[in-house]
């Protein structure tokens, strides 16, 4: 039975779902995420890429991989999933931190521009680069 209320997922149950590492757990996972109308938030993302990389060792092309295929699931479900997308291709591919990957996202897919003092993101963001 399929239940219409949004329901808000934190990291834990995201990374039982990727995982499958607790037989019951992980169960529920899958039920609320196929069942409900899920909402995962960016910050929820952000720390599993965090947990994927620094508790589990997966390497950034894996975390990104895991993290682009849980966003195929259902469309709605993460918020800012063409942002999280973009970051997920930009830290495959780089040394910046996901956050920063972030940025960089808001700044290419929604049109912000961005002020940093990080190299690496300054030199990432080109022309979306707010100078004062």
């Amino acid at each position: 039975m399929e239940n219409l209320e949004e329901v808000i997922i934190d990291t834990n149950v995201v990374l039982r779902f990727l995982l499958n590492d607790d037989k019951e757990q992980s169960e529920l996972a899958s039920q609320i995420i196929s069942d409900a109308n899920c909402i995962v938030p960016v910050e929820v993302i952000t720390e599993a890429v965090f947990v994927l990389d620094k508790v589990y060792f997966f390497d950034r092309e894996a975390i990104c991989e895991e993290i682009k295929d849980f966003a195929k699931i259902k469309k709605s479900m993460l918020l800012e999933r063409d942002v999280v997308c973009y970051a997920c291709d930009v830290y495959a591919s780089s040394t910046l931190d996901f956050v920063d990957c972030l940025i960089d996202g808001y700044a290419k897919i929604k049109g912000y521009n961005a002020f940093t003092f990080d190299k690496k993101l300054r030199k990432s963001l080109g022309e979306k680069f707010y100078q004062i």
